[in-house]
């Protein structure tokens, strides 16, 4: 059977507790057989991810028939070696992405970058990571790539989750609680692994509206 592979950043990868991806949860949906190969690496943007080397093994794994699902953009955006420009850099980066898988003969599948959780009050969210989402979405639409508009569900899911619900879903701790956060954590970009896994839902209910996606899935 084909493999799924991901690459990524913190909110793709598998993690340790109790941080959790929502490529974490993946495999559970997918069909006996199938492989999933979850590359998605903590702070890494599309410039980093290929610069440290972390894409080498999974152009050299890729075979025809397999999926590639890439994410990307909680770290493009950071004013820092990893920056990209949502109009340039960043489209470009994704696309040579794309366009070795398809030369492998896999099929790549685009997301926007799933939304952090930042709430104004009275119910309202501020829109987050800018114009990376529309980049994505551009680039899925002027090389026909399929896209999972990830950024717009989970934005939805948050809303009408509510502020205190939807904080249920990120890693949160009291003080004393774990030791490497001995004054307590409130994480508005990481999930847990409830939160991991409803975000992984919207992922396979985009993933079941592609048919080169469907065949993956239970």
């Amino acid at each position: 059977m084909p493999s799924i592979y991901i690459i990524g950043d913190s909110t793709v990868e598998d993690n340790k507790p109790p941080f959790r991806g929502w490529g974490w949860a993946l495999p559970k949906y997918v069909k006996e057989g199938v492989e999933v190969k979850n590359h998605a690496l903590s702070g890494r943007s599309t410039r980093s991810f290929r610069e440290e080397g972390l894409w080498d093994p999974v152009e050299k794994g890729l075979s025809a028939g397999d999926l590639l699902l890439i994410q990307f953009g909680h770290n493009d955006e950071k004013d820092d070696e990893r920056h990209t420009d949502p109009d340039t850099t960043y489209p470009e980066n994704l696309w040579n992405y794309c366009k070795a898988a398809l030369d492998k003969g896999a099929q790549p599948v685009l997301l926007t970058p799933v939304s952090r959780r930042f709430f104004v009050g009275g119910g309202a969210m501020l829109y987050t990571h800018g114009e990376y989402p529309r980049a994505v979405r551009q680039l899925a639409e002027e090389k026909h790539i399929p896209l999972i508009d990830l950024k717009k569900e989970s934005r939805e899911l948050y809303l009408s989750l509510g502020e205190e619900k939807t904080a249920e879903l990120f890693v949160r701790l009291a003080p004393g609680e774990n030791p490497d956060f001995p004054d307590g954590h409130d994480d508005k970009t990481h999930f847990n692994a409830t939160g991991a896994d409803k975000i992984c839902a919207l992922v396979v209910e985009g993933m079941r509206r592609i048919p080169e996606c469907a065949k993956f899935l239970k």
